[in-house]
């Protein structure tokens, strides 16, 4: 994971690069092709999740790293804006397909007692790759964007390639005839505090991923910062992490619901958008903004994923993964295509109030939802 991470170069960069003077296209169009990506995503969490429970989380963890990664070098190859949609979805489709059979693997080599921990562990990976990503990232794009899309995909086969000679091979596959017969009675699609809780996870995350694609747009467009600049925020925020995250789930696991801390650190992310508003914004006001955003993250993503966690059952854990990877699928869509379309009618300032009030809101909808 810290290896496919090292290389997430593409989509912090992907608005900045379609915005540019070389490639011609709008704010509204390259949102567009974000949310593609998201929608990619959906259609990969689905079949994903569905994957891993019949065939076993690691052929597909394999073969999505492998996909994701050829198709990260062809889409830096297309220039046409039909041909770069098609390859988003595309792209998106096989990389996020990867998610739930990640996430069912690590419930198989982690314990009940340290489930959550193991998360943190897996985001610290994530996150501290996210971090060399981000640096390396804004350097690279300043030489040539291009170059973020085969660096992107290399890491990705890398990851396939020494997964497949380190990670010992396990199965979880179940037969057919077992899991058709105990989804109907324990299915996530009917399961109604996890249906709850997915649609708050949808609004929090599309408010979460304006961070990556039309707040940097902002920072570069309207702000003129410099992608090195904006590349070392997105470092800030995986150096946070990995400094802050293992210790402190450690010692909150356990003392409350996950949705109590769920809900705060919501709340938190929804004050740091305020910031963007309250303040004249500079490079100390952007810093600050980052720093409030990973607490926010820190305290609520670990404690998401303990919750789906708990509701799930050995039989159905893909699917309960597919649809938790879904609701960031959806997200990922229509966070950045809504986002767009607002700034580019009302302006971003517009925006961070829409955002933040979101955010707010739906950390209240976490405090009161039921973990039984």
């Amino acid at each position: 994971m810290l290896i496919n991470r090292s290389g997430t170069m593409v989509l912090p960069f992907m608005m900045i690069y379609l915005i540019r003077p070389e490639m011609g296209f709008s704010i509204a169009q390259a949102g567009l092709v974000i949310a593609l990506f998201g929608l990619g995503s959906v259609a990969g969490g689905y079949l994903g999740g569905k994957m891993t429970d019949l065939v076993g989380f690691y052929p597909v963890q394999l073969i999505t790293l492998l996909g994701g990664g050829v198709l990260f070098i062809l889409l830096g190859q297309m220039k046409t804006y039909p041909l770069i949609c098609t390859f988003t979805f595309l792209l998106s489709l096989v990389n996020e397909a990867f998610r739930p059979a990640n996430s069912t693997a690590i419930v198989f080599y982690s314990s009940e007692n340290n489930r959550t921990r193991s998360y943190a562990l897996n985001r610290l990976a994530i996150n501290l790759g996210w971090a060399v990503g981000s640096a390396i990232g804004g350097l690279i794009a300043s030489i040539d964007y291009e170059l973020l899309f085969w660096v992107d995909g290399a890491t990705n086969i890398s990851a396939a390639i020494l997964m497949l000679f380190v990670l010992p091979l396990a199965k979880n596959k179940k037969s057919a005839a077992k899991t058709f017969t105990t989804e109907l009675s324990h299915s996530p699609y009917r399961d109604k505090v996890y249906l709850l809780f997915i649609a708050l996870t949808i609004l929090f995350a599309s408010c979460f991923f304006q961070m990556f694609n039309n707040l940097n747009a902002y920072y570069n467009n309207d702000l003129h910062f410099s992608v090195r600049f904006i590349g070392l925020l997105g470092a800030l925020n995986g150096i946070i992490i990995a400094f802050i995250e293992m210790v402190l789930v450690y010692k909150l696991e356990g003392r409350r619901t996950n949705a109590y801390f769920i809900g705060r650190g919501v709340f938190i992310c929804g004050i740091a958008y305020l910031l963007l508003n309250i303040f004249e914004v500079n490079h100390f006001v952007a810093i600050l903004m980052m720093i409030m955003m990973t607490a926010g993250e820190i305290l609520s993503l670990p404690f998401m994923n303990a919750f789906w966690i708990s509701r799930s059952a050995e039989h159905n854990r893909g699917q309960y993964a597919g649809l938790y990877t879904i609701a960031w699928s959806i997200a990922q869509t229509c966070g950045p295509l809504f986002g767009s379309q607002v700034a580019q009618v009302a302006g971003f300032p517009v925006l961070w109030w829409i955002v933040a009030g979101l955010c707010m809101i739906t950390g209240i909808g976490f405090l009161l939802i039921r973990s039984d």
